[in-house]
């Protein structure tokens, strides 16, 4: 196990109030040993307990109020996510938190003011923004509160009030661009997240890795002239959106800050493992992120019916074990994971059980196994195209 839910002790500058006694020092915790209290009344400092959850979760309550039949984005995927984290033991032993409120000013710092009002006219007619991306008259304020969880489990994560975090966001969001809604995504979560850690908490490099079968055209386009986001994708190409060529690398203020691994049909885990390995860990290596924000779609496995990936679920649990492994080592341990695609529920079940056993350094044994028929390695020629870019 990586690490266990954990106390930690530490001494707190305070100043003495004679009416009201210890003060000062941020909000009042219990004194660890309450019979040396008063001890501490006349001294500098005082001891304190902190406690910091291995793992919170976001849940989207009432989500079941954004759906089409028939559409592949529906309610069941995240259900039977849930499903799969209690059978095995790790839905219940950890925090579900509330969605945070979402400041305006950092839902207009990563989209524009007048989509946000079209977007919200939309939803109140319960019509398609476009031909993939239905709403209803529920879906505004559930993309909100997607968003605001987003930002608690990110909030919770950097502040170490968690070491990990896994937010259901749904609806999904790498999709959505700073004026359009597209690609099943209504507001894009992961951005809204490190859009709020950059504005409230004061974070200067963050890092988006994201491990979704489609290109987050949408989370690329909001920091593509931005320095202060590395935005990693690897994605099945050619493939919708149509965007996500390794030449594509940002402009201005971002350019080196956005890097792109699109893979041919039939890649799987020696291609995902090779490019998290020899492309990515490097690149986080030089940019040195205070955080890491995961956006995963659980659509590249091999079962899904929406692409032509072949990663097993056994090999997204890995990708996100070297991932918190980085974070342990080089970001206080910060990472946290948002739900985009991912489509049969079987995989998003299996999936579901492999990230959340790597983020809690847990063995698990992959149900699903490996596809019927082996990967290709037509994927070496892009990789070679990326190092060289990238001179690694």
């Amino acid at each position: 196990m990586r690490s266990a839910n954990m106390f930690w002790v530490h001494f707190i500058p305070v100043e003495v109030n004679p009416e009201i006694g210890v003060c000062g020092g941020g909000p009042p915790r219990t004194p660890l040993f309450p019979e040396l209290f008063r001890s501490f009344e006349t001294h500098p400092y005082v001891l304190w307990e902190g406690f910091m959850h291995e793992l919170v979760y976001f849940y989207p309550q009432g989500h079941e109020a954004h759906m089409e039949v028939g559409h592949p984005e529906r309610p069941d995927r995240v259900e039977a996510m849930v499903k799969a984290l209690t059978e095995a033991g790790w839905w219940d032993s950890f925090p579900h938190l509330e969605p945070a409120q979402v400041p305006r000013e950092v839902l207009e710092g990563v989209h524009t003011a007048d989509f946000l009002g079209q977007l919200e006219e939309v939803c109140s007619r319960g019509q398609r923004f476009d031909m993939d991306t239905y709403t209803t008259i529920s879906s505004w304020d559930l993309a909100i509160k997607a968003a605001g969880g987003g930002i608690a489990v990110a909030q919770q994560v950097w502040e170490r009030d968690a070491q990990h975090g896994f937010a259901l966001t749904r609806p999904p969001g790498h999709h959505a661009t700073p004026n359009r809604a597209m690609g099943f995504c209504l507001l894009n979560n992961v951005a809204l997240a490190a859009e709020y850690l950059i504005q409230d908490k004061g974070a200067k490099r963050l890092a988006i890795i994201d491990l979704d079968q489609h290109h987050g055209n949408g989370t690329q386009d909001i920091f593509w002239a931005r320095g202060d986001v590395f935005y990693f994708s690897t994605h099945q190409y050619p493939h919708y959106p149509g965007t996500g060529r390794v030449g594509e690398i940002g402009i201005g203020d971002g350019e080196g800050t956005t890097a792109n691994f699109p893979l041919p049909p039939f890649s799987g885990d020696q291609a995902f493992l090779t490019i998290m390995d020899e492309a990515i860990i490097p690149l986080l290596d030089r940019y040195a992120p205070e955080v890491l924000l995961v956006s995963y779609g659980f659509d590249p496995h091999w079962r899904d019916p929406l692409g032509n990936l072949m990663l097993t679920a056994g090999g997204c649990g890995v990708l996100i074990s070297r991932l918190a492994d980085w974070a342990e080592e080089n970001c206080q341990g910060r990472i946290a994971l948002y739900l985009e695609g991912g489509y049969d529920l079987d995989a998003a079940a299996a999936c579901a059980q492999g990230v959340v056993a790597a983020l809690l350094g847990q063995e698990w044994d992959d149900p699903l196994g490996a596809p019927h028929q082996p990967e290709t390695s037509a994927w070496q020629a892009m990789f070679k195209e990326a190092r060289q870019l990238w001179d690694l």
